[in-house]
């Protein structure tokens, strides 16, 4: 298949390695210093180089902000059977934007940061992929997703921005809470590191990664759930209520079993 990647950042070089050695793959970005270390892909600068490549699919890895002017830019250069697509973190409007193209779509989800998206090992990793949108695209990502290993999920675009809300906005928001009270200072607990080496990772990542997924309209639901809890584990603390500690404790217990 002709592929055409929008954007050389992180998630747009990591898509040409996977996918170079399968498919014919072209990478389009204006600015070609980002395109210097990119192989075994067509390297495009100008919007024309897209309407002579003809893609059949046209993968969107451009940031959440940008994500829609980008289709935008490129539409006009695009041939009608062309199959758009996004892997953006938050699903907010891209259906009725879809819908408005009059194009053949298809909007998925990988659920990893390209930090940690090694290709040999991505079996513990999942993706997303959007109910709605064209068949065929929909099967190419299957089949693209299932080769790496990854664990696929189907869901609306609706369930996508709740599922994100849960998955991935709680964890980060308490990260964040943790790295904000950090003091410089050695902590020799054991939790203490496990804890320092996750926000440490999840710091690793962009700032526009994290804040699209914050961004999210289902988060301030979310993070609020966070802070009523906080505010009835305080309250058990202050008053040193050993009762209250252990219901509470047992109903912790009960959320994360299997």
């Amino acid at each position: 298949m002709k592929i055409c990647i929008l954007g050389a950042g992180k998630m747009g070089t990591w898509l040409t390695d996977a996918l170079c050695l399968s498919h014919d793959v072209a990478i389009y970005d204006p600015n070609f210093e980002k395109l210097k270390y990119i192989f075994n892909t067509q390297r495009l600068t100008q919007l024309e180089e897209i309407r002579q490549f003809e893609p059949e699919l046209l993968i969107n890895a451009v940031t959440l902000k940008y994500t829609i002017a980008a289709f935008e830019e490129v539409m006009p250069y695009l041939p009608k059977s062309c199959i758009i697509s996004d892997i953006s973190s938050v699903k907010t409007g891209f259906q009725e934007y879809y819908d408005k193209t009059g194009m053949r779509y298809v909007s998925t989800h990988p659920m990893f940061g390209p930090t940690f998206g090694n290709l040999k090992a991505l079996r513990e990793h999942h993706a997303i992929i959007i109910s709605q949108g064209d068949h065929l695209g929909k099967a190419f990502f299957k089949d693209f997703f299932g080769n790496l290993g990854l664990n696929i999920h189907e869901y609306t675009f609706i369930q996508h921005d709740e599922t994100i809300a849960y998955s991935l906005s709680v964890p980060f928001s308490s990260t964040l809470v943790f790295a904000a009270c950090m003091k410089k200072q050695d902590a020799p607990g054991t939790t203490f590191h496990k804890h320092l080496d996750i926000a440490k990772g999840l710091l690793s990542e962009d700032d526009y990664l994290l804040s699209e997924i914050l961004f999210n309209p289902f988060t301030a639901g979310q993070v609020e759930k966070i802070r009523l809890k906080l505010k009835d584990l305080l309250n058990i603390i202050e008053n040193k209520d050993s009762d209250k500690m252990k219901t509470f404790l047992a109903e912790v217990r009960g959320n994360i079993q299997e």
